[in-house]
């Protein structure tokens, strides 16, 4: 959020120069500086059992690629605990454990984007209203699918392909499967 008036007094903000952080937004009536606050969301490379990737289409976002799961950081929440909520509402699937990968900057928005891998054992799709299509692919043939020009699904699938952890995968493989014995 861009603020230009001091939510305080209601003064319009002025520049000034704090430390190393250079020219910042400055109330001087209130003596206190504001800084433009990044929204901050996740995003999300979900890999099944089979080690495959799961894909959302969403056409208000690119009618042509496919995109990885992605979704804002509400109020209260850490971020593991968005990533298995933006999973579950955007996909039905349930993240049995989640990995930070590393963090983006998306600019046009605004955003600091953190990015994680997010294992889950691949059940049936509910889509969300967000979702047009979702698949599992080769994660391979995936990095040829996702949007690569205005946002940062192929960099972070990129990324994920060398961080997918094999143990994981082999641990999901052999654990039981619902209602089977033990």
């Amino acid at each position: 959020m861009q603020l230009n008036y001091c939510v305080q007094c209601g003064k319009p903000l002025i520049h000034k120069v704090i430390g190393d952080e250079g020219e910042q937004k400055y109330c001087a009536d209130c003596d206190r500086f504001y800084f433009d606050d990044p929204a901050c969301c996740v995003l999300v490379t979900i890999i099944n059992e089979h080690g495959q990737v799961l894909l959302l289409k969403q056409n208000y976002i690119s009618e042509k690629s496919y995109n990885l799961c992605s979704g804002y950081v509400q109020k209260g929440e850490t971020l593991e605990e968005t990533v298995a909520r933006e999973v579950l509402e955007e996909t039905g699937q349930t993240v049995l454990s989640c990995q930070y990968v590393r963090s983006y900057f998306y600019e046009p928005k605004n955003l600091i984007m953190a990015g994680f891998i997010a294992y889950v054992k691949a059940s049936g799709f509910i889509k969300s209203n967000e979702v047009d299509d979702l698949m599992w692919e080769d994660i391979v043939k995936a990095a040829d699918m996702v949007e690569r020009v205005r946002n940062y699904c192929g960099v972070h699938l990129d990324l994920c392909r060398k961080r997918i952890d094999e143990k994981k995968l082999r641990a999901m493989n052999s654990s039981p499967k619902t209602g089977d014995a033990k």
